[in-house]
């Protein structure tokens, strides 16, 4: 299709692309040719175990040719309308997405791009909806890198940006129960009680802050990149209830948590919990098309029906991304590949159990579905971990080149190990990339005193 050689990739690339999230002198990137299933080839003909999605995106794997047909299909038809117009797949992707969230409650949906413009069109509809201004978000998430998003990540990322990012964000502490900071001296806390100290962490700093100024509080229902925590049972409907109490705004995030990663259509499912609205992005379309949404209560939407709603952009419903969503989630749902995760999640849980009892340098191990981490460490009884905040270390690179040597792609934060393969993989699959780490931990075990 494209007249250039495997071998002037790299070199074109370097020559013209500027790439995000990286300095540009020390940009190595792979050189990927084609993808199927679970697995990437580089132009050289090497093959690549998939073990993070991509970018935790490619949910039923590559090359999936119903999704791509859907794509060719709508291509060939309508490849695109503007987004004040209505148009059958519009339509259809609409139902298709309010029908999937917690027992339909979510019946309205706002495309857009990605997760990063849903959560602010999220943050824009609250504010609407509630009159009130402030954001409640969590220290641990990352809600992306727009200006608004990023106002709203609680992680490192967005003190490069700080102070020309949005105003009007709280950020509270994540209920991380290995890093405690209000349990350090009583790690047995039951989970009942765990849960409630940080629910009262909350609303101690919803009432400083001043609940008739809170429009919403968004949060990862399940923390990501920053640790996958996982909430301890009571948290969920401990935040939903104090939302009720003061009538602010429940949003969840669920862009990378969503769309059967953790076993379940989304993670708050979990919690029997249901939001007042959902964004999502990642496992929307399985990434074969860019596309975000935010699923809404009626009620939120209907806090426009007389006056205008003062956003969008030209891409907005693009018809080819909403053909990829309509294929995709069809696909989840006819395949069981939900329930196939929630099955390989039990199964992913056992690994890394089991490379935490053999492993020193594995403090901690975390998974709910097919959404897992390992969190390295030098010295289990003090949990210092393996690289300092915000940087990594000799030990972590070294860590992630041998992967990727021995053919498997992951992704590494700080010091830790995240595991976030396709849903449709299978245990074989997850054996073949656990014996690459087992052999990895290797190289971390030698830091450990």
């Amino acid at each position: 299709m494209f007249d250039l050689p495997n071998d002037e990739i790299l070199p074109l690339s370097r020559e013209h692309v500027f790439w995000t999230w990286s300095a540009q002198a020390k940009v190595n990137p792979i050189a990927v040719e084609r993808a199927e299933g679970v697995y990437f080839w580089d132009v050289e003909g090497k093959r690549y175990l998939d073990f993070n999605s991509m970018t935790m995106c490619v949910n039923v794997g590559h090359g999936n040719p119903r999704i791509i047909r859907a794509m060719q299909e709508q291509a060939a038809v309508l490849p695109y309308a503007a987004p004040g117009m209505a148009t059958k797949i519009r339509a259809v992707a609409s139902r298709e997405v309010a029908q999937v969230t917690p027992g339909g409650a979510l019946s309205k949906v706002l495309f857009t791009l990605g997760g990063a413009d849903a959560n602010e069109n999220a943050i824009k509809l609250a504010r609407g909806y509630t009159g009130r201004h402030k954001i409640l978000s969590r220290y641990r998430s990352y809600h992306g890198a727009s200006a608004g998003a990023m106002a709203a990540t609680g992680d490192p990322r967005r003190h490069t940006w700080e102070p020309n990012l949005m105003p009007g964000v709280v950020h509270f502490l994540d209920p991380y129960r290995y890093r405690s900071t209000f349990h350090r001296t009583n790690p047995n806390i039951s989970e009942a009680d765990f849960a409630q100290d940080y629910l009262n962490h909350l609303e101690e700093i919803i009432l400083y802050e001043g609940p008739e100024t809170i429009a919403a509080i968004l949060m990862e229902s399940v923390t990501g990149t920053n640790g996958v925590i996982i909430p301890p049972q009571g948290y969920m409907q401990g935040v939903r209830a104090l939302c009720d109490k003061y009538g602010i705004v429940m949003i969840a995030d669920e862009v990378m948590a969503g769309f059967g990663r953790t076993g379940k259509w989304f993670a708050v499912q979990h919690w029997d919990v249901t939001p007042d609205m959902m964004t999502m992005a990642k496992g929307l379309t399985s990434a074969y098309a860019p596309l975000g949404a935010v699923a809404m209560k009626p009620q939120i939407a209907a806090a426009f029906s007389e006056r205008v709603f003062e956003s969008g952009l030209t891409y907005t419903s693009h018809p080819i991304s909403l053909a990829a969503a309509v294929a995709n989630i069809a696909v989840l749902r006819e395949e069981k590949v939900v329930e196939h995760a929630a099955e390989m999640g039990k199964i992913l849980s056992e690994l890394l159990r089991q490379l935490k009892e053999s492993h020193p340098s594995v403090g901690e191990v975390r998974s709910i579905g097919l959404f897992g981490i390992l969190e390295l460490v030098k010295n289990r009884e003090t949990k210092e971990p393996l690289a300092p905040w915000n940087a990594s270390s000799p030990e972590m690179a070294a860590f992630r080149q041998f992967c990727l040597k021995q053919g498997l792609f992951l992704y590494t934060h700080w010091h830790t190990v995240l595991v976030i393969p396709p849903l449709i993989i299978t245990e074989a699959q997850l054996r073949e990339g656990f014996a690459v780490l087992e052999e990895a931990l290797k190289i971390t075990d030698k830091a450990c005193g």
